[in-house]
């Protein structure tokens, strides 16, 4: 079966954060990642002057690699940080409202459904462009990203 873009972003609230409950028991911790299921009522919640975090999942994979996971709600015109870089690479899966997600300096405006990705050391950065507040899920992976 194979899942477009729009039906992953749908499916990843229900399906990753269903896989994933009790966050809390993953901080800080060396060992790999158990196969868990997080509650979405049950994630904290860190706010910002312009962003809502929902930390899902951070720490590594069998394989070695660091994962972390979690939602970022934005209001209109909000942005979580300047652009910036890192040795980790980045995946955002937009839920709802719209993003611009700049890129080496190349902007593009990302609608629900929509998917941007960037690699590791590329600076990027991303804001809510929209009139409505934006919500996106970011996957990283790689050194750094627990």
């Amino acid at each position: 079966m194979f899942l477009n873009r729009r039906e992953l972003c749908l499916l990843l609230p229900g399906g990753a954060l269903s896989l994933f409950h009790g966050a809390d028991v993953l901080a800080g911790d060396e060992k790999s990642l158990p196969s868990a299921t997080f509650l979405f009522e049950k994630l904290p919640v860190q706010a910002s002057r312009s962003a809502e975090i929902r930390p899902i999942l951070k720490g590594k994979l069998e394989t070695g690699e660091s994962l972390e996971v979690h939602e970022t709600t934005l209001e209109p015109g909000g942005a979580p940080h300047p652009p910036h870089h890192h040795e980790h690479s980045e995946m955002w899966l937009i839920r709802e409202g719209t993003v611009e997600l700049t890129i080496n300096g190349t902007s593009s405006r990302i609608g629900p459904g929509g998917l941007g990705f960037v690699c590791s050391n590329e600076e990027h950065g991303i804001k809510n462009v929209g009139s409505t507040p934006a919500t996106y899920f970011v996957v990283a992976i790689g050194p750094g990203a627990s």
